[in-house]
């Protein structure tokens, strides 16, 4: 078995998965949004704080599988540098106290093989990460063989959310509170203009249309909150669709998917539906339970990078906000 630990935002988390079957034996995530929210976003000291308190009541479950453990793994990067180092101290101290080998493993990876918890990878693909920290577009030919081909330039999509969310004092995170206002509003009500519709570049954007949503909120009352949020939502998700239509020109998809906290937007995963049906692509998504940040999908990784004996240095693994896919 291989145990997992995931600390790289606002979730402690930590899995245990069976190296031979993939399946997942045990699996629990201790959110902290309910003391981020007073804020209206993530603290990283505060969630670095929160992280030390969980891992450690968490893993204290886990004691049962010690005897099994053939390998531990670790989210070691991109997140919060103060909140990485809580999940790699504790991979490291528990990698010298049971002897075995350390697996460092990239969050982003980790979202990718969300879409393959308890289930064989299926590659090549095509995916589309969005979440409150990343909005960019991959092309997966195995583990090892990630390309990023489009990226967002500013805002994330699900940044974008939580911060006209703020906007609107709805609390966080934002992505699920402007999906349930939305369904009030009109989507067309505010007509905000596509990011980059006129540019040629496969990017994203999400700063200009945030800004044209605070302008919104600034001029309107309470009573216009609901159609401004459906038209976010919609303006946000046409510009994901506009882009991905123009890089489908000439690279038609066979296989796609959408993963990331965001991924769980039901309007977007509509959207995308709809534009994959010319091409006869299969959509592959996450359940919604493992599209925000989890353990789990991180012990799926880790089972690969066990067969490849990707291991980590004890003494070289560190960590790395930044990603580096």
């Amino acid at each position: 078995m291989i145990l997992s630990i995931e600390s790289s935002c606002d979730d402690s988390a930590i899995a245990i998965t069976e190296i031979s079957t993939c399946r997942l034996l045990f699996h629990k995530k201790i959110s902290q949004e309910l003391e981020h929210s007073v804020y209206g976003g993530v603290v990283p000291e505060l969630a670095a704080r929160l992280h030390a308190e969980a891992l450690p009541r968490i893993l204290e479950e886990c004691e049962p599988y010690f005897s099994k453990l053939k390998a531990v793994a670790v989210t070691s990067t991109p997140g919060l540098a103060v909140t990485l180092i809580e999940g790699v101290v504790m991979a490291k101290a528990i990698s010298v106290a049971l002897n075995i080998p350390l697996i460092g493993v990239n969050h982003l990876v980790g979202h990718i093989y969300s879409l393959f918890i308890e289930k064989q990878e299926q590659f090549p693909l095509t995916v589309l990460l969005v979440s409150g920290g990343h909005t960019q577009v991959m092309e997966v030919e195995n583990l090892e063989n990630i390309s990023t081909v489009a990226k967002s330039m500013d805002d994330s999509f699900g940044e974008s959310f939580d911060k006209v969310a703020k906007m609107m004092n709805l609390g966080y995170p934002g992505g699920p509170l402007i999906q349930e206002l939305a369904k009030g509003g009109e989507r067309t009500k505010y007509n905000f203009t596509i990011p980059l519709s006129q540019s040629k570049l496969i990017s994203f954007s999400y700063s200009g249309l945030k800004n044209a949503v605070r302008l919104a909120v600034e001029k309107g009352t309470t009573d216009d909150y609901a159609d401004i949020a459906a038209s976010f939502e919609h303006i946000a998700t046409m510009h994901l669709i506009q882009k991905l239509k123009k890089y489908f020109k000439e690279n038609p998809p066979k296989s796609f998917a959408i993963v990331g906290g965001a991924s769980a937007n039901l309007y977007l995963r509509e959207q995308i539906q709809e534009l994959l049906k010319p091409y006869g692509a299969n959509l592959l998504l996450s359940e919604l339970k493992y599209c925000s940040d989890n353990a789990a999908m991180i012990g799926r990784v880790a089972v690969e990078m066990y067969h490849k004996e990707m291991f980590s240095s004890l003494y070289e693994l560190g960590i790395s906000p930044k990603s580096k896919l």
